[in-house]
């Protein structure tokens, strides 16, 4: 049986199964990067739900394993040196359980080139599409001033056009092969267009290649599953 007892996150969200990954995450579009790639890959795990809401991301014990204060975050009880290992970041987690598992990342010339569309999508997607939801759903849309919203938008746009070009003639971002920059990319544009309702706003219609993609990413059962896993309940 594993010891997880050094990891004060443990006190907070107790383990039933220590011998399992353990998962700290909430259904975000980052948050859920990490549950579709155990789904996908099929590593058990035992999921723990972070309520970002109720500022639990920022008690004393989330953050002794992500200063940062920002979900997901693994525990894996069998890390790289047969200890228990703790990683924040959704990137990274998607990266470490690629490389753990063998799957969902090439080798040689194509390892680097799929990172690099990771770091794409952590790096402009994200932050992009974040504050459009900021500005056109959240607190930022009561501000009169549309300045901010109109900038977050055009960028959106430029990176869905971005990611339009990249799919055509493509199934997946790196052509035949499902990888860890779909799972990346996946949630965001879903977030985009659903939770935010920005679709009209970013002119999602025009996208034919994004759609498509899109809509195959869905009907995966992994994305299915992993969609939901620390999904808060509702009532």
């Amino acid at each position: 049986m594993a010891d997880l007892s050094q990891f004060p996150i443990t006190r907070r969200w107790k383990p039933e199964h220590p011998e399992l990954l353990q998962l700290y995450s909430l259904n975000t579009p980052n948050g859920v990067k990490a549950s579709i790639m155990l789904e996908e890959v099929g590593l058990p795990y035992e999921p723990h739900l972070v309520d970002i809401t109720a500022n639990e991301s920022w008690t004393p014990e989330f953050l002794s394993l992500n200063p940062n204060g920002k979900i997901p975050a693994i525990i894996d009880p069998d890390g790289p040196d047969g200890k228990p290992m703790g990683l924040a970041e959704s990137g990274a987690i998607l990266i470490y359980l690629a490389d753990k598992t063998g799957k969902l990342l090439p080798q040689g010339a194509g390892r680097y080139e799929t990172i690099q569309w990771v770091m794409w999508q952590m790096g402009h997607v994200g932050p992009m599409f974040g504050q459009v939801g900021f500005f056109h759903k959240f607190a930022g849309s009561q501000w009169e001033d549309k300045r901010p919203l109109q900038r977050y938008v055009d960028e959106s746009k430029r990176l869905l056009e971005m990611l339009d070009a990249r799919l055509d003639g493509r199934q997946w971002i790196m052509g035949g092969d499902y990888s860890i920059a779909d799972i990346a990319t996946g949630g965001w544009v879903r977030n985009l267009v659903g939770f935010y309702g920005a679709g009209e706003l970013v002119g999602y219609a025009a996208f034919k290649n994004v759609q498509a993609w899109l809509a195959r990413w869905l009907e995966r059962p992994a994305v299915e599953r992993g969609l939901h896993v620390t999904e808060k309940a509702s009532g």
